[in-house]
C-alpha cells in the first residue's frame, strides 16, 4: 500500500485545516488507518485513528473535540480535519495503514501499522 498526503501549510491559531490521504496498491477497505504526528525533537505521537468501516474512531487527548478523522472507500481516501489549530500542533503528520481483520480495530500505536506516507507538514504561527 502507498500512502500520499497532502493539505499541509502554514496557518494562524485559530485556523482550519484538512489533511488527505490517498491510498493506493491495496484493498483500502482492509485498512484501518491512522494519523501520526512528530514535532522537531519529540517522538511521533499518535493523532487519531479509525476503522475499515469508518464506524469507530479514536484521538489523542490532545486534539479531542478539535480534530475529526473520516474515510471515503470508493476514493480510497482518510482525511484529518483540524479545527481551532494550537501552535503545539506544529509538526509534520504522516498517514498510516494497518491491516485489521476486525471490522471496528481503530489502533494506537505505531508498531501497529505497516504502511506510512512520507508526511506533510503543518504550521501554526501564534
Amino acid at each position: 500500500v502507498q500512502l500520499g498526503e497532502s493539505g499541509g501549510g502554514l496557518v494562524q491559531a485559530g485556523a482550519s485545516l484538512r489533511l488527505s490521504c490517498a491510498a493506493s496498491g491495496g484493498s483500502f477497505s482492509m485498512y484501518a488507518m491512522g494519523w501520526f504526528r512528530q514535532a522537531p525533537g519529540k517522538e511521533r505521537e499518535f493523532v487519531a485513528a479509525i476503522s475499515r468501516t469508518g464506524g469507530s474512531t479514536s484521538f489523542a487527548d490532545s486534539v479531542q473535540g478539535r480534530f475529526t478523522i473520516s474515510r471515503d472507500n470508493a476514493k480510497n481516501t482518510v482525511y484529518l480535519q483540524m479545527n481551532s489549530l494550537k501552535p503545539e500542533d506544529t509538526a509534520v503528520y504522516y498517514c498510516a495503514a494497518a491491516f485489521a481483520s476486525g471490522l471496528s480495530s481503530i489502533p494506537r500505536y505505531r508498531y501497529n501499522y505497516g504502511y506510512w506516507g512520507q508526511g506533510t507538514q503543518v504550521t501554526v504561527s501564534s
